[in-house]
């Protein structure tokens, strides 16, 4: 598999190295000096974005421009989604984003729907906290966004979200369900990137070959 990462910070460079481990090929990435818009695509079998929220749509619009499939994992654009999406059925391209790529917290994403069902309509009250390192640009994450998304949309209500900011912190995601009689609560805790990494690389090998707007569940479903 050859790769353009668009986004040289830390997600960037760690999946460039896991990449080589597994023998992929890094063809192009961008970089303060070389901006991922001035890089030609045409060497790559997919593009992945680990970029920042003010380049995220010129560098996924480069590349469905360049009919390279592009998976992104950059948060805090996301009101130009929309854009990228139409952008993509027109070019007849191939486009996943996924606010988190780890495999494990795609999982608890469904333990979090499951345990949202069985507390509707329950006397208990809904919050969440995200914990990150000091270096994340959004707040709250957007994989707290989804979380909450995905609860207000089953309980028909606004949860709580709350964000900190703490030395090199991957990433904690802390879902609390809290009564005067007791207190619920689930949690993911990454350990490191890697299986942020991981999980990208998966999906960018899976979207090879394909057309349309994907999400993980469709990569997890294979």
């Amino acid at each position: 598999m050859k790769i353009a990462i668009l986004g040289n910070g830390r997600m960037g460079k760690r999946i460039s190295e896991l990449a080589i481990e597994r023998g992929y090929t890094i063809v192009c990435n961008s970089s303060s000096e070389k901006p991922a818009t001035s890089l030609n695509l045409s060497t790559a079998d997919v593009a992945i974005d680990f970029s920042t929220p003010t380049t995220a749509f010129e560098n996924i619009s480069h590349a469905i421009n360049s009919g390279i499939p592009v998976i992104s994992g950059t948060t805090g654009w996301l009101k130009n989604l929309k854009k990228i999406e139409n952008l993509c059925l027109k070019k007849q391209g191939a486009f996943l984003y996924a606010s988190n790529f780890s495999l494990g917290m795609n999982i608890f994403f469904e333990i979090n729907k499951t345990l949202a069902k069985l507390m509707k309509n329950q006397k208990y009250e809904s919050s969440l906290h995200e914990i990150h390192h000091t270096k994340k640009l959004d707040s709250p994450s957007g994989t707290a966004k989804t979380l909450g998304e995905q609860m207000d949309t089953i309980l028909a209500n606004n949860t709580a979200i709350t964000a900190e900011r703490i030395g090199d912190v991957s990433g904690t995601h802390i879902i609390k369900y809290s009564s005067t009689m007791d207190e619920i609560e689930i949690k993911h805790t990454a350990k490191n990137r890697d299986g942020f990494a991981i999980g990208a690389l998966i999906a960018g090998k899976w979207i090879i070959g394909k057309q349309g707007v994907f999400s993980m569940q469709d990569v997890l479903a294979q």
